[in-house]
């Protein structure tokens, strides 16, 4: 349908709310062009999902050799080059004792099965009275029923409560809002504390696993564990017989400077949930990766009762693997680091004149602003103001995307992401930043917040 056509026509797509929106014409790099030939810089990679950049020209040549050949071969019908090699080098990525692999289309299905690869494991070790999954407030882990049961995101899972069997929660370690010295080992030994008195609380032999992001996401805009805090939250859960699960679908893919975000310390989890940046949004891909022993004896009582059609499609696996032999090619990951942490001080440099800014956290090409009405008292802004929102769209009227969301269980706080895709060069980072000083500036006028000029 033409560009002009779909400017006129009503749609019959009824997942957009709020502004409207152009055609999206073309993109390459990490910029996005409108049908009218107006330019935006990707500052969040979308949803954090186009880590390597749009329109790579060897990922599009990898589809195109595997489309030529087939698109689909049903798993449980053939075994295919795509899927295995992928398989295996997605196991040589991750934590030594991680070698089983289970693809799925997208994060909410990898937690999915994460959660339930851990269920039919207590069932398959003679443990059946473990079934709880603790889980972060905030946190959030996906949209299906399973998933938003270990959500810590109450805007979207309040509706759904009387379809579904709501999960513990814990406190996440948000230690800047608490008042804590993120970077005292104290402070992990503290919430890793809180995870053990909920065990406790629940009864050790009812609770199944615990997830966590290593780097936080939406939820908690790219919040950075403190100190020796994943080391105590393996110990806790080691010691009490619960999986460790990391929930890797925005840390993974390498945007935190390593393949999983969890690499950044050294406490392997039990299984694993990737996907965003592991297809880098060119095709819809996930995975769940899990210890071997966990994988052997489901299967050997009688096999993962769980799947997805399209788990392992060939055309997906091809891509994925084609995204991993960019990252590495063009060291992708070490310019997350570098680039990251240019992009992270310049953030901070705008604390001195947007007073409204509380806090500049994050790792890598995931960052994030958190917007308060007060740095001292750490209160919130007016929900009323939307600030997350009228602060996007500030950004977005210039050209810069970022991405929004509420920081305090989703019906209070503000923080926007910046988390631009890991080929970004530091000259990209200026445009990237007078872009965004401009809208802040709108933004403090519109709002009637404190700026220096």
């Amino acid at each position: 349908m033409p560009s002009d056509t779909l400017r006129n026509t009503r749609s019959h797509l009824f997942y957009q709310t709020g502004h409207p929106r152009p055609v999206l014409d073309r993109a390459e790099g990490i910029y996005m062009w409108d049908s009218e030939g107006n330019r935006f810089i990707d500052g969040s990679s979308g949803a954090m999902v186009c880590n390597i950049g749009h329109s790579n020209p060897a990922v599009l040549a990898a589809m195109r050799a595997q489309m030529e050949r087939f698109t689909f071969g049903y798993r449980l019908h053939f075994v295919t080059e795509a899927s295995e090699a992928l398989a295996a080098k997605t196991a040589s990525l991750s934590w030594p004792e991680m070698d089983r692999v289970f693809f799925v289309s997208g994060g909410s299905e990898a937690v999915e099965s994460a959660i339930k690869l851990a269920r039919q494991y207590v069932l398959a070790i003679g443990q059946p009275t473990r079934w709880k999954i603790i889980s972060r407030s905030p946190s959030y882990h996906g949209c299906t029923l399973g998933a938003l049961a270990i959500s810590g995101y109450e805007a979207l899972s309040d509706p759904f409560l009387p379809m579904m069997q709501a999960m513990p929660k814990v406190p996440a370690p948000r230690a800047w809002l608490d008042g804590l010295d993120p970077d005292d080992p104290a402070t992990g030994a503290h919430y890793a504390a809180e995870l053990e008195r909920k065990i406790l609380e629940e009864g050790p032999d009812s609770v199944l696993g615990f997830i966590l992001e290593p780097v936080g996401g939406a939820s908690t805009g790219a919040l950075v564990p403190p100190a020796g805090y994943m080391e105590a939250v393996r110990e806790v859960c080691t010691r009490h017989g619960v999986l460790l699960i990391h929930d890797e679908v925005m840390s993974g893919g390498g945007r935190t400077g390593r393949f999983l975000g969890g690499q950044n310390w050294t406490a392997a989890p039990d299984i694993l949930a990737v996907s965003k940046g592991f297809g880098a949004g060119y095709v819809p891909l996930g995975a769940m990766v899990a210890q071997g022993h966990i994988v052997d004896a489901v299967m050997a009582d009688g096999g993962f009762l769980h799947g997805f059609t399209y788990a392992g499609n060939p055309l997906a696996c091809a891509a994925g693997l084609a995204v991993i032999a960019e990252i590495e090619r063009q060291e992708m990951m070490g310019n997350a680091q570098r680039t990251g942490a240019l992009l992270k001080r310049e953030l901070e440099g705008l604390m001195p004149r947007f007073h409204f800014i509380g806090e500049v956290r994050g790792m890598g090409m995931l960052l994030a602003l958190e917007l308060v009405a007060d740095r001292d008292s750490k209160e919130p802004l007016p929900p009323e103001l939307r600030a997350f929102d009228r602060l996007t769209e500030q950004a977005y009227q210039r050209g810069l995307i970022i991405y929004p969301r509420r920081s305090r269980g989703g019906y209070s706080g503000d923080h926007v992401l910046i988390a631009p895709p890991m080929i970004t060069t530091p000259a990209q980072v200026g445009e990237i930043m007078d872009r965004l000083t401009d809208a802040l500036t709108a933004f403090a006028a519109e709002c009637g917040l404190e700026a220096d000029a």
